[in-house]
């Protein structure tokens, strides 16, 4: 079945919401992207101390390992494990 009324050729129902769709793409594409650091993590970044303490402990259970020194304790870790599940 063809309809032929005026206007027929030019007529598109979703042109309105694809001219909405493209104005809100070129504002979106105007902003650029902000970074806010707090000033807690500012200073986290800025704290070597606590990374230098990290690396000797890691370094001091490796060598244990290493050496095969490194001791478990079998009860405080089931009591851990314990403590996670409930």
């Amino acid at each position: 079945m063809k309809i032929y009324g005026p206007n027929h050729t030019n007529f598109n129902p979703y042109q309105k919401q694809m001219n909405k769709q493209s104005e809100i793409d070129t504002s979106k594409r105007l902003q650029s992207d902000k970074l806010q650091i707090s000033e807690q993590a500012m200073k986290m970044q800025e704290s070597d101390k606590v990374q230098h303490q990290r690396e000797a402990r890691v370094n001091e259970i490796k060598q244990a390992v290493e050496n095969g020194t490194y001791e478990i304790a079998p009860k405080q870790t089931a009591e851990k494990l314990l403590q996670f599940w409930k």
